[in-house]
């Protein structure tokens, strides 16, 4: 196995739930997101260069967030979500992305999406591109209180799993997912085969460092049933 035991806390003998965030974990979405992030600048604010590179140094935040830490308008986030609806057609699955889940929901283990997006934008991307059947619930940034780093959006997925923190995985790419996880007391995983910057990802101290996605299958053996063809166990 590719991942490392790196930090806080040993990974749950027994895990009963994972949560995923999307975005560079699930899916690769990353030059949809920055040519739609130039066109709302270009749209909104006008000539000059747009930041593409400050905007993807806040991996994982919910978009009206980044807009106010960039000191932008909020006004870029309509054309921004447009344009990115319009480029979806271009987002992929990360490679075995389908088979894991249905690997883990086969092993008996709730799964669910935490990300950045809105939970409309969220569950219309995994719907296009089938993945939506095998997951047990999406939550969305503007479905809980505060977004990540806050641990609200972890929580929210535990409750809804019906899962305790100290049997459960976050698996995220972003610094952000990482915090949200430590805070909500599960596991934090690190996704390297993601777009963010490994050296801060490893600053955000995870428990765990993955390279590919298929590393995460060590850590949660489960027990394997048998699937329906939406790959959830019968």
């Amino acid at each position: 196995m590719s991942g490392a035991t790196t930090g806080r806390a040993p990974v749950p003998v027994t895990v009963r739930a994972v949560v995923l965030d999307l975005d560079g974990v699930l899916v690769d979405s990353l030059a949809v997101a920055r040519e739609a992030f130039a066109r709302a600048y270009g749209e909104v604010v006008g000539d000059g260069v747009a930041p593409v590179e400050e905007y993807c140094r806040h991996p994982g935040r919910y978009l009206p967030e980044v807009l106010e830490l960039m000191g932008l308008p909020a006004a870029l986030a309509e054309p921004f979500v447009r344009e990115s609806n319009r480029l979806a057609h271009r987002v992929t699955p990360v490679d075995g992305a389908a088979e894991l889940l249905r690997t883990l929901r086969r092993r008996g283990i709730g799964l669910a999406v935490a990300t950045g997006r809105s939970g409309v934008r969220a569950r219309d991307l995994l719907g296009r591109l089938d993945l939506l059947p095998l997951v047990d619930h999406v939550v969305g940034s503007d479905e809980v209180p505060r977004p990540k780093p806050a641990p609200d959006i972890v929580r929210r997925a535990l409750r809804l799993l019906g899962a305790r923190p100290a049997e459960a995985l976050m698996v995220g790419d972003a610094p952000s997912d990482l915090l949200s996880a430590r805070a909500a007391g599960v596991v934090a995983v690190a996704a390297l085969w993601g777009e963010s910057d490994e050296e801060a990802l490893r600053a955000a101290r995870p428990d765990v460092v993955l390279t590919r996605l298929d590393d995460l299958l060590p850590l949660c053996p489960g027990r394997d049933r048998p699937a329906g063809a939406d790959g959830h166990a019968r």
